[in-house]
């Protein structure tokens, strides 16, 4: 089975976005923490996809994308979320800094979300 973490501290989002995977990808087993500090014991090696979200209360996501690398989990594994917009999010992520930067409001961003769990769900061999 496919591991998503997901720290953001917009209860809401979690909710939605749990719901939304459980729904359209079985395969993946999603766990959420509304807590960033909380989230850190939650981090490790063996997660297939970490979603953070940008700006949170304690531990921001690039402090949290920095701590993730350095418990071994691949950059190519890590998405970052935020409200803000793509120039914005490109300049502080730049190119090779993790695998995306998506705006969470945007519809658009979900699509990109869909081909990563797909992905990850395909390689877990759920489908």
């Amino acid at each position: 089975m496919g591991k998503v973490l997901i720290i953001d501290d917009d209860l809401a989002f979690l909710k939605f976005i749990e719901n939304y995977v459980h729904e359209r990808f079985p395969g993946l087993m999603v766990s959420l923490c509304v807590d960033p500090v909380r989230g850190l014991v939650e981090i490790n090696s063996e997660l297939d996809l970490l979603l953070l979200d940008l700006e949170m209360p304690g531990l921001d996501g690039k402090k949290l994308l920095a701590y993730a690398t350095e418990k071994g989990v691949s950059k190519n594994r890590i998405i970052i979320l935020s409200g803000r917009d793509a120039d914005y999010l490109h300049k502080r992520f730049p190119m090779g800094s993790c695998l995306a930067v998506l705006n969470k409001h945007e519809a658009k961003q979900k699509a990109v979300l869909d081909m990563v769990f797909k992905a990850i769900q395909q390689k877990s061999g759920v489908i």
